[in-house]
């Protein structure tokens, strides 16, 4: 419940040292001697190093397993940002792989076509052509052979 002259809009206030106690290892007592000598975050930490642990008053130990954790914390997060990376990149080139087939895809339909109306025209150009009957001379049985005389006439032009 809220008290009294309290008022609604009024978030509740961060702790400062939350962030420094979030780290294994650091307590109240050690967020509060990091944050007088002014280091409040990790990455403060880090750029302190060693020399500047000892002057915010930490024993060498202790700065020691700080430095550690905060390495430790530091790769964890660098491996997860490269494994989001390269999410992303597989991701993009599989788009572009799409799309790279799918237009050469559409290219070799448009080009089937044209071939197609190139044929047409040329068997239009040529008017009607009656197929050439001729008896066979190289022994076949049969007596006469089919040669075809115009495109429409031939295997690869007719639709199975």
């Amino acid at each position: 419940m809220r008290r009294l002259g309290e008022d609604m809009a009024a978030k509740p206030k961060k702790d400062p040292l939350a962030a420094l106690m979030a780290l294994p290892g650091v307590g109240k007592a050690t967020a509060q001697k990091l944050s007088d000598a002014g280091i409040k975050s990790a990455a403060g930490i880090n750029k302190a190093g060693t020399k500047g642990l000892a002057k915010a008053g930490l024993s060498a130990a202790i700065s020691k397993k700080l430095l550690a954790a905060v390495a430790k914390k530091g790769a964890a997060k660098a491996a997860s940002k490269a494994k989001s990376t390269a999410k992303k990149t597989t991701a993009k080139a599989k788009s572009t792989a799409k799309k790279a087939a799918s237009k050469t895809k559409a290219a070799a339909s448009k080009a089937a076509a044209a071939g197609k109306k190139v044929a047409e025209k040329t068997v239009n150009k040529s008017g009607e052509h009656k197929v050439k009957t001729e008896k066979s001379k190289d022994g076949r049985k049969g007596r006469t052979l089919k040669v075809p005389r115009s495109v429409k006439d031939m295997a690869w032009f007719k639709k199975k």
